[in-house]
C-alpha cells in the first residue's frame, strides 16, 4: 500500500472541497438522523454522569429552550433520568463550538461541498461571555436564543435566498489577508460577511427596527463568522473520512472531559484521552482555578489549516488569547511539521504568502513530538457561569500514539 499517494490524494481532496452556505433551517428538520429526545454535544461521546459543567449547563439550558423544562432542577431530574439520548455533533455531520449543545428546534446554518456534494450543519453564534455555548442557561440567555430563532434565523433565511449561494473559502481567505485565523478571531470574517449580506437585509419585508436590531447584532459580534468558519471545515476535511490507508486526521475535539481524534483511516474511531489545561489571559474576576478544561468542536478549523494553525496571519490575536507576536508566528511554524501540505487558498502575507499547514498527520506528530497547537475559550468549570477567559493549549499526546499504533496493527503487513 503506497500512504503517501493514499496521503496525496486525500490531501488534494481537502484543497479541492468548496463550501458554501446554501440556507439555513431547523435542527430536527435536516440535521441526519436527529431525534426528538436527542441533545447534540461538542467532543467525543460522554454520558451524563461524566459531562463537565459548562457541558451540563448548556443542557440544561437547552431543555429550558425548548420548553421541555421549567427550571434547573426539573432539567437535571430529566437530563439524569435517561430519558434524552446525548450524542457527538460529530456523529451528524454537525459541529457546535464549546460545549456545542444543540436541540432539534434549533436554528442551524447549512453549508454544501460543492465538490463533492457532502453536507454541514452549525447553530448562529449568540456572542462572547454569558452564552449557552459556555454553560451559562439564566433568562437573559434563553430570551437571546429565542430571538434568535424567531426573529434572526427567519431574516437569515430569507436573506440567502434573496442572495444565493455563499462561497465560504474566499471570505476565510480574505480574512486571513485581514488579519483573523478563523477560530478565536474572526473580526475581519463577520465584517466581510455582513458587508455581504447588509444589501439584502435592506430589501426584507420587515421593520426598520428589526433590521437595525439584526445588523447590531452581527456587528457587535465578532464571533459570528465562526459558526460558518467551522461547518466549512467540517464540509472540507470530511470528504476523506474512510479512506483506506490514510493517515489524516478528519476529527479534533473536545467535550470539556476529554479530547478525541479520528482518522481517515480507521473507520471512524475514536481515540481519545484527558482534555487539557488552557494557559491563557482571563475576565476580570476570575482565574486559572475557575477554568474547565479544554471544550469544542472548534478545533475543526485546525484540522483544515486555520484557527491557531494560521496563527501567523494574525498576530493581534495574542491579546485575547495570550503571548507575543513572535508566539503566533512560532506556533504556525512548528505545525508546518507535522502536517501533509500547505493550502493553496489560505495564505499567510507575514510568511510572504505562504499556505497555512494543513491536515494534521499522526505519523508526522508521533515522529516530530509536536502536538498541535489549539486556541480557545476558556469556560466556567461550573454550569451557569458562562465564558472567563481564552487561551492556548495542546491535545494529550496519548490519542496521536493509540491512534498510530491502530494504524499499524491494521495496515503493517
Amino acid at each position: 500500500m503506497d500512504f503517501n499517494k493514499i496521503n496525496l490524494e486525500a490531501f488534494g481532496k481537502i484543497l479541492r472541497a468548496e463550501p458554501r452556505i446554501i440556507g439555513l433551517d431547523i435542527a430536527k428538520n435536516v440535521i441526519p438522523d436527529f431525534r426528538d429526545n436527542m441533545l447534540l454535544h461538542a467532543g467525543p461521546p460522554v454520558t451524563w454522569e461524566r459531562m463537565c459543567g459548562p457541558m451540563k449547563g448548556a443542557m440544561t439550558g437547552a431543555l429550558l429552550y425548548e420548553k421541555k423544562a421549567k427550571n434547573e432542577s426539573e432539567a437535571a431530574e430529566m437530563l439524569s433520568s435517561g430519558q434524552f439520548l446525548f450524542d457527538p455533533c460529530h456523529h451528524h455531520n454537525t459541529v457546535g463550538p464549546m460545549a456545542g449543545v444543540l436541540s432539534p428546534s434549533m436554528p442551524v446554518w447549512i453549508l454544501e461541498n460543492r465538490t463533492f456534494g457532502n453536507r454541514a450543519y452549525c447553530t448562529l453564534n449568540e456572542g462572547l461571555g454569558k452564552v449557552l455555548r459556555y454553560g451559562a442557561f439564566s433568562s437573559e440567555v434563553i430570551d437571546r436564543l429565542r430571538w434568535m430563532a424567531d426573529i434572526l434565523y427567519p431574516a437569515l433565511k430569507d436573506i440567502v435566498a434573496l442572495s444565493g449561494e455563499i462561497a465560504m473559502k474566499p471570505l476565510i481567505a480574505q480574512a486571513l489577508q485581514m488579519g483573523d485565523e478563523g477560530h478565536n478571531r474572526n473580526r475581519a470574517g463577520t465584517s466581510l460577511l455582513l458587508r455581504l449580506i447588509t444589501p439584502y437585509l435592506f430589501d426584507l419585508d420587515i421593520a426598520e427596527k428589526v433590521k437595525k436590531d439584526i445588523f447590531k447584532f452581527i456587528d457587535s459580534n465578532d464571533h459570528f463568522f465562526l459558526n460558518l468558519t467551522m461547518p466549512a471545515a467540517k464540509c472540507s476535511v470530511q470528504t476523506i473520512e474512510g479512506t483506506e490507508g490514510c493517515s489524516l486526521v478528519t476529527v479534533m475535539a473536545r467535550n470539556g472531559t476529554e479530547l478525541g481524534i479520528k482518522v481517515a483511516g480507521l473507520q471512524g474511531k475514536w481515540f481519545t484521552g484527558p482534555s487539557q489545561k488552557v494557559e491563557g489571559l482571563y475576565l476580570p474576576g476570575f482565574s486559572e482555578k475557575d477554568a474547565n478544561p479544554d471544550i469544542g468542536d472548534s478545533t475543526i478549523t485546525e484540522t483544515a489549516g486555520i484557527g491557531a494553525f494560521a496563527m501567523a496571519a494574525a498576530p493581534a490575536i495574542v491579546g485575547f488569547v495570550g503571548g507575543s507576536a513572535q508566539d503566533a508566528l512560532n506556533y504556525t511554524m512548528k505545525m508546518y511539521d507535522i502536517t501533509y501540505g500547505e493550502n493553496d487558498v489560505y495564505k499567510i502575507p507575514q510568511l510572504n504568502f505562504r499556505g497555512t499547514p494543513t491536515a494534521i498527520d499522526i505519523v508526522k506528530v508521533v515522529e516530530t513530538g509536536i502536538l498541535p497547537r489549539i486556541n480557545t475559550g476558556i469556560a466556567h468549570r461550573e454550569a451557569g457561569i458562562g465564558q472567563v477567559g481564552a487561551g492556548l493549549t495542546f491535545p494529550p499526546e496519548n490519542v496521536f500514539t493509540d491512534a498510530l499504533n491502530a494504524f499499524y496493527e491494521k495496515y503493517a503487513k
